[in-house]
């Protein structure tokens, strides 16, 4: 065991100035249960640790919403991660995400704007999927928030996103800014 020692206290004795050291013990009871300081410096964090897992969060969302976020998300990443501009092509890389109505309903998109988001070509640069409805256990409603931000301006919209469960899989159905 290690020795602790530490400056305890300064006397003045027969004009001489005397420092007494004193030997510190390194543990302490508590309840009568000895505890080290080593054992405190990894007790500590893992009671941090056991305190946040044993309180987290739980999610409150209904099971469709948990389902079909993740392919909402999922479309969105892939959609701004490639050319937004509405053409053809662009359309038939998105189709494995949409319903076959709703990309009936794009095709008669026009060109160069994004029918996905504003429907416009002022293109957002970042988006957000959030809160959630569901209507039945097949269909669900998000609100998709997009972001505007640069020198000039900092802006957000929202659209509102259907989602259908068809074949086992969770597709876009539905987009409207309103």
């Amino acid at each position: 065991m290690r020795n602790f020692y530490r400056r305890d206290t300064e006397k003045i004795e027969n004009g001489q100035l005397k420092t007494e050291n004193k030997r510190i013990d390194p543990t302490f009871s508590i309840f009568n249960c000895s505890f080290s300081i080593a054992s405190l410096r990894v007790s500590v964090p893992l009671w941090l640790i056991l305190l946040l897992t044993g309180c987290s969060i739980p999610n409150l969302e209904p099971p469709a919403c948990i389902e079909s976020r993740t392919a909402v998300r999922e479309f969105y990443s892939f959609h701004f991660g490639n050319d937004m501009k509405f053409s053809t092509e662009n359309l038939k890389l998105r189709e494995k995400f949409l319903t076959l109505e709703l990309s009936k309903q794009m095709q008669s998109a026009q060109e160069n704007t994004d029918p996905f988001t504003t429907g416009t070509s002022d293109f957002p640069k970042a988006f957000r999927v959030g809160e959630c409805k569901e209507f039945s256990p097949g269909q669900t409603e998000f609100q998709v928030l997009l972001f505007w931000r640069d020198d000039t301006r900092s802006e957000q919209r929202e659209v509102k996103v259907e989602a259908v469960k068809q074949n086992e899989k969770w597709m876009i159905d539905k987009i409207s800014t309103e």
